[in-house]
């Protein structure tokens, strides 16, 4: 066996992909097209997923590359990464204070009555996970009647601008220490810097922002489960939308140019005592968000924040508190990528393997 060239490799991978579009139009013309805004409004798990792990909060993008990829959320994450580096970064904003969001779910596991009280929004958590086997043949005006009855029976109420934050109840009993002041820090870049360790916080936090959700919660679980010690409450979760300012070009004040969706997510761990005498021992906290609707990856990034935390301080005994362990293997582009590329050639590299095992056999023949 020796390595030799292929021919008619490029007609092979041509092939290869006109199967792939074959299979995503396979029903054919019994099948219907789904469009970008059907993926984006009825697959809103999917795309929020793929919204948040690709970086670029831009959810028509997303939805068609969920669609070019056929639901596979890391091959579109990966799609959308790519578009994203091909953009012109044309002005950076300045820290915005998340307390503006305009809220669709709020829930607090710490209190019972929150200042505005708690608002369930949507969400799968009271609900039996039961298949719904009407939705088989769902028509086409039993799916509008859904929206005709929700619109008619919505009460006409106004709401509040915003919801104050449930930890600054905390702060304000000194049960919690002050938000430290470093808004006026430049956050580190994680797309143009690489990532020397030890980072700064907002460096893994970015890492986090975008890592792959499942490893997120995997490696968050591990935590939880005794290889760590954060078994945090949930002080809060708003998922909503968030203004985004940008400074005027002729006076400079910040003016509203449109909105994000995102999930925020802050938890309260075991307190800790004052590291100086005069200290008083106060409550930790763990900080997630990221863009669309996904409270497992917030919550799971939380955790992992605390934790860091902990590892930074007094040094890491598990791996969910080593920074270098953590954001390093969360990126799902980067672990997809590597395990995929062992369906590359390796002809020549298998080829010198097996020349040396057949020479470590001969010898252990000669010496018997």
């Amino acid at each position: 066996m020796a390595y030799v060239a292929i021919q008619g490799g490029q007609r092979a991978i041509e092939e290869a992909a006109r199967l792939t579009e074959y299979l995503r139009t396979e029903q054919g013309t019994e099948g219907q097209p789904i469009s970008p805004d059907d993926i984006q409004h009825q697959l809103r798990g999917l795309n929020n997923r793929v919204l948040s792990e690709g970086g670029l909060c831009h959810p028509k993008l997303t939805a068609l590359a969920v669609k070019q990829t056929m639901g596979d959320p890391l091959e579109a994450a990966f799609v959308i990464r790519a578009y994203r580096s091909t953009r012109p970064r044309r002005i950076e904003t300045d820290a915005h204070d998340t307390g503006g969001m305009r809220l669709m779910r709020r829930i607090s596991a710490a209190f019972k009555d929150i200042p505005g009280g708690q608002m369930l929004g949507s969400t799968p958590d009271y609900g039996l996970r039961l298949l719904r086997f009407d939705l088989m043949d769902e028509s086409p005006e039993a799916f509008q009647r859904v929206c005709q009855d929700w619109l008619t029976d919505l009460r006409d109420e106004m709401l509040p601008d915003s919801f104050p934050k449930v930890l600054d109840l905390l702060r304000k009993d000194g049960l919690l220490a002050e938000v430290s002041d470093d808004a006026s820090k430049d956050a580190f870049d994680i797309t143009r810097e690489p990532m020397i360790f030890p980072v700064p916080r907002s460096a893994a936090l970015q890492a986090m922002a975008r890592g792959e959700t499942g490893s997120l919660q995997m490696i968050a679980y591990s935590n939880m489960r005794g290889y760590g010690d954060v078994h945090p409450t949930v002080g809060e979760i708003r998922v909503g939308y968030m203004p985004v300012c940008l400074p005027h070009p002729v006076t400079g004040d910040p003016v509203e140019i449109g909105e994000v969706l995102m999930t925020e997510c802050e938890v309260v761990a075991m307190y800790e005592g004052g590291q100086k005498e005069d200290e008083q021992p106060r409550f930790t906290v763990g900080y997630g968000a990221c863009f669309g609707h996904n409270e497992v990856k917030a919550i799971a990034m939380a955790i992992l924040d605390r934790a860091l935390q902990k590892g930074r301080r007094d040094g890491a005994d598990n791996p969910s508190e080593d920074e270098e362990f953590v954001l390093l293997h969360i990126d799902g582009i980067d672990s997809m990528g590597f395990c995929t590329h062992y369906k590359m050639p390796h002809y020549v590299t298998f080829q010198s393997d097996m020349d040396r095992l057949r020479a470590t056999q001969t010898k252990k023949e000669q010496s018997k």
